[in-house]
């Protein structure tokens, strides 16, 4: 266990202080019980267990090296092993992982995202690596892709599953996928198609959202949004671009059509969440357009844009959303403004988690690897729901608050 110096501190910790300390610890233990039964031998238990923490420790890169030396072992070959050859079901502890996080932030409401996020690479080993569109650049780039589900709620929000996107390049080649080891069973699948698998494995697993929202990956993809409705008849709100196809009646339309048809008196000023300055207010709009038969449902084309300048296309996004007839334009403007929360998971995951720090190169050992970053950022993303109300009691000036409250001292506590 590392030390924390006294100087500014006291030594013997008392009150909120003290219990939320204690909470920390006895947090952590409870979720690695909750874990435990995923792993046939206690040799590869506890190299997980290591691995999660140095996942949380303040290591600058997350690497094989530095998880190694983080947890005291002299080679990285542990960490190698755990990632590689040691036998445990990495499919099984993601469910695990995102059962934990569905109880442990669940409220009304609450929302399934679905993006990708790139891994940049060098050379073309590594298992999926291709040229291809990496979202942080915008750009292609050599890279692989990763499509992702998260769980939103008021009370936080993580990732909570994960599938590698396969190129076709990949997918059709023998020798690539022996050397990597694909399993044979693993087939070509669109982003949209792995976004169904995550969905249909909650679903299947009894973890039903209120809302799905995704971006024009999904929203255009006509097969993903018409799976949700016909499927699973589940509410959603996703964008599109401005060339979206729709029908109004008998007639045929694009979605800028539609937007630019649209009068004054169509548009309301409403909030789509807090941001860091305050509301993010924007202007909203809806039109009902035609989705067949699904009874107390109805499909709608949704519109936002900017305040200043209004009057301009480049300022307007484009959604369609499908819930109960009774649903209002403001709930589609605040499901809308929360799709965000995955980016953040997304962020966090990357800069302080080791989300893409990875050196492996096969099949098993990235969706491992991947799936004890979802551990370590959903027990994180808990764990602030339920010591928040204690650290927030205490005097925020004192440096007793400062301790208590500090992520950084939870992560040296629980090396």
């Amino acid at each position: 266990m590392n030390r924390i110096s006294t100087d500014s501190y006291p030594v013997f910790l008392t009150g909120s202080a003290l219990d939320t300390i204690c909470h920390w610890s006895n947090t952590l233990k409870s979720f690695q019980q909750r874990l435990s039964p995923y792993f046939a031998r206690c040799e590869a238990r506890q190299a997980a267990f290591n691995y999660i923490q140095a996942l949380l420790s303040p290591v600058e890169r997350k690497n094989g090296w530095q998880i190694a030396e983080q947890v005291g072992n002299a080679t990285p070959y542990r960490v190698q092993h755990l990632l590689g050859r040691a036998q445990w079901d990495a499919d099984k502890l993601a469910q695990e992982v995102r059962q934990y996080s569905a109880a442990g932030l669940n409220e009304p409401d609450d929302i399934f995202a679905v993006d990708e996020t790139g891994f940049l690479k060098q050379g073309n080993q590594s298992v999926g690596v291709q040229v291809q569109y990496y979202g942080t650049t915008g750009h292609l780039e050599n890279c692989q892709v990763g499509v992702f589900l998260a769980y939103i709620t008021g009370k936080g929000h993580t990732l909570v599953d994960r599938r590698l996107y396969l190129p076709k390049s990949w997918a059709d080649d023998a020798d690539k996928r022996r050397k990597a080891g694909v399993p044979e069973t693993v087939k070509f699948a669109t982003k949209a198609q792995l976004a169904q698998q995550m969905l249909q494995s909650a679903w299947d697993a009894g973890l039903r959202s209120t809302w799905v929202v995704a971006d024009e990956v999904y929203g255009n993809d006509a097969g993903f949004w018409w799976w949700l409705e016909k499927t699973g008849q589940q509410s959603y709100v996703l964008t599109v671009n401005k060339k979206q196809p729709v029908v109004i009646g008998w007639q045929p339309d694009r979605a800028e059509a539609v937007c630019q048809s649209l009068s004054p008196e169509q548009w309301q000023r409403l909030s789509c969440g807090q941001g860091s300055k305050g509301e993010r207010e924007y202007e909203w709009a809806r039109v009902a357009i035609n989705c067949g038969d699904s009874g107390d449902f109805q499909r709608w084309l949704v519109f936002r844009r900017s305040l200043e300048p209004p009057d301009q296309p480049q300022h307007v996004s484009y959604y369609q959303a499908f819930a109960p007839k009774d649903t209002s334009l403001a709930t589609f403007a605040k499901v809308a403004g929360k799709r965000w929360g995955i980016e953040e998971c997304f962020k966090l995951a990357k800069s302080q988690l080791g989300l893409a720090d990875y050196e492996v190169r096969s099949w098993v050992g990235w969706h491992r690897h991947i799936t004890l970053v979802l551990a370590a950022q959903a027990f994180l993303t808990v764990l602030r729901t339920q010591v928040e109300p204690t650290t927030q009691s205490a005097d925020s000036s004192s440096p007793l608050f400062a301790l208590a409250g500090s992520l950084a001292v939870f992560k040296a506590l629980s090396e």
